[in-house]
């Protein structure tokens, strides 16, 4: 099986190719972005509009409990950890050793709550700082008909 092209197969492989480069060549820009115009058109000078935070669950109460967790996650290793120690010592009863886990657990929480003390202390006051001009538009919009024609009113 020959796999070389025929002699009229080359010429086509050439305009072919010639047609590749030409329109690589011709590559038109498909966008523009004209950076000499404000970023959005101004209508007048309206103030800025407040936008409150409005959390369910403030984010420190979510620190704390996602550390709660953390900490009761941690205590109950160190409690099976402690029982498998001591009940090859000694016959000790898991209460015993929850007791003893327990100021261990204590003090976790501890930490805890006074780290998040000292972080919503040091937690700075987001102050929010409008430049440029606002636009405003009040568009009353109302769907009629079967096939749902929306029309806007200014």
């Amino acid at each position: 099986m020959n796999t070389q092209p025929e002699p009229t197969d080359r010429a086509e492989v050439a305009k072919l190719a010639n047609a590749v480069e030409e329109a690589l060549a011709a590559h038109v820009q498909t966008s523009y972005r004209d950076d000499t115009l404000p970023s959005a058109p101004t209508i007048g000078p309206t103030p800025p509009v407040l936008q409150p935070d409005n959390r369910i669950v403030p984010a420190w109460a979510a620190g704390i409990a996602v550390a709660s967790i953390g900490v009761g996650a941690g205590i109950t290793g160190i409690g099976c950890g402690a029982w498998l120690v001591l009940k090859g010592l000694a016959s000790v009863t898991l209460n015993g050793v929850l007791m003893v886990t327990l100021p261990i657990a204590a003090a976790a929480m501890l930490a805890t709550a006074i780290g998040a003390a000292i972080g919503r202390a040091r937690s700075t006051v987001t102050t929010n700082i409008y430049k440029g001009t606002v636009n405003q538009k009040n568009v009353h919009s109302s769907t009629r008909g079967l096939w749902a024609k929306t029309t806007n009113q200014q």
